[in-house]
């Protein structure tokens, strides 16, 4: 399998022990240099990376690595929404022999804080589809046809709140926004260029900016 990228936070942190963000010190050049830039910003929810992975006949469900373990009421779920009949099905409608992983976070009840003051679910879990990968092409799916896989197979989304800086991200944070999921508080966002990039050791562009960290 290959594991998603780990999503850093835009900025670097204090060297004197509080662990405190710089808001006007980036984490490295690449993000110092796009600062300015929109970024188009989605709610970062609080649960556990799943990668469903489609080989071009059967389907495999993985934690955030290989030796990561899924709670047994979220592999119920994701075997109800990935490995029916019905659903491999529509993986080989869709995808035919192709290779592709889909990412997504599984959260709900006792997947992480369930939702941080708050909650997502009364019960159960969900997962929500937030990123495609083609194998194949080694390449990235458009927002657009993440969508209408995420409708093909009828699963959540986190909502895309805005276009904007990392500065406006910061800011939007700092209001405490309640999730649109439940009656849970936002976690954060995470947020990437208009334009998929990538930096020059090949890594994807993407960043996080959570609550907690600038409230």
């Amino acid at each position: 399998m290959i594991e998603y990228v780990k999503i850093q936070t835009a900025n670097k942190r204090a060297e004197d022990g509080s662990k405190k963000l710089i808001e006007d010190d980036y984490i490295n050049e690449t993000i110092e240099y796009l600062k300015d830039l929109p970024f188009i910003w989605q709610e970062k929810i609080d649960g556990t990376n799943i990668s469903v992975v489609w080989d071009g006949h059967t389907v495999e469900l993985h934690g955030r690595t290989a030796d990561s373990s899924i709670p047994s009421s979220l592999v119920n779920q994701l075997t109800n929404l990935f490995k029916t009949q019905e659903s491999e099905e529509l993986f080989e409608q869709k995808f035919g022999e192709k290779k592709f992983i889909l990412y997504g976070e599984g959260f709900g009840t006792k997947v992480q804080g369930g939702g941080s003051g708050g909650q997502y679910l009364e019960q159960g879990v969900d997962f929500a589809l937030f990123d495609v990968y083609s194998i194949d092409s080694d390449c990235w799916l458009k927002r657009d046809s993440v969508h209408d896989i995420a409708m093909a197979f009828g699963l959540r989304e986190p909502d895309y709140l805005f276009e904007g800086t990392i500065k406006n991200a910061i800011e939007f944070v700092k209001t405490k926004p309640k999730s649109n999921i439940g009656n849970a508080d936002m976690e954060g966002v995470v947020g990437r260029p208009l334009l998929e990039l990538r930096d020059r050791m090949g890594k994807r562009i993407i960043v996080k900016v959570k609550v907690r960290d600038y409230t």
